[in-house]
């Protein structure tokens, strides 16, 4: 049943979900990848799709900006649409020192300065990991094509403006980048019992004032794309076995 964000039907949205938080983002890898891609959702100019890439059913649907918007939206295809895998692929900031503009980062787990995580009632601090399986085939697929990545953890912050000088002791402790959404896609899918990895393009590098256009960010980080679409056909081969 649609909800107050997605007009999709049940049935409409794959198993397999990529989630950029551009919505243009979501509709280029559509007419760019997808083949009949049909869209689902125009809510809020939040876009999804739905179509095949290699003969294989994939979606595609913007998250937006920030860990709330993150988790509405991941939350509503985890519990409402049957999703079993959400695969982040957007932007960050480049924080250690061998991540460049353009690299890929998988993010192993995440850091955060999110008050997310409080809703579960949790005894301690819980460490929002990705799935395994899901970040092996990432980087396998990564490999494969040659592509410049970096596995590790990342940083999710809820402050986009702030004293750069903050990210310094995060640096320190070997944290590659910053970004706004992925923390809440973890502990969604922990939550849930479902699947989840985030994947990102260094799209700037705060701490030295490099960045990318929105244009480029839109539209240029297909080796990102590429990655994430081979997970999701490994994916979906593995529910039919």
């Amino acid at each position: 049943m649609p909800t107050p964000h997605n007009a999709a039907e049940h049935g409409d949205i794959a198993k397999v979900v990529l989630m950029p938080g551009d919505p243009l983002r979501a509709q280029f890898i559509a007419e760019t990848y997808l083949e009949g891609a049909v869209q689902f959702n125009q809510v809020r100019n939040v876009f999804g799709y739905t179509g095949t890439y290699e003969g294989r059913r994939v979606s595609v649907m913007a998250s937006g900006m920030g860990v709330p918007s993150m988790a509405i939206y991941s939350y509503e295809l985890f519990h409402f649409y049957d999703v079993d895998t959400i695969i982040r692929i957007g932007t960050a900031g480049g924080l250690a020192p061998q991540v460049k503009v353009r690299d890929m980062v998988i993010a192993q787990a995440t850091c955060t300065n999110s008050n997310f995580a409080a809703q579960f009632d949790l005894a301690g601090t819980i460490a929002p990991i990705a799935d395994f399986d899901l970040l092996r085939e990432a980087v396998d697929a990564a490999e494969e094509r040659g592509f410049r990545y970096h596995v590790g953890n990342i940083f999710t912050t809820d402050v986009f403006y702030s004293d750069l000088e903050r990210y310094r002791p995060w640096v320190s402790m070997g944290v590659l980048a910053t970004e706004m959404e992925a923390v809440g896609l973890y502990l969604n899918a922990m939550a849930a019992g479902k699947r989840a990895l985030a994947i990102a393009t260094i799209s700037d590098l705060p701490l030295s004032g490099e960045s990318l256009s929105a244009k480029d960010r839109q539209t240029s980080f297909t080796q990102m794309m590429e990655v994430a679409l081979s997970v999701a056909v490994r994916e979906y081969d593995k529910s039919c076995e």
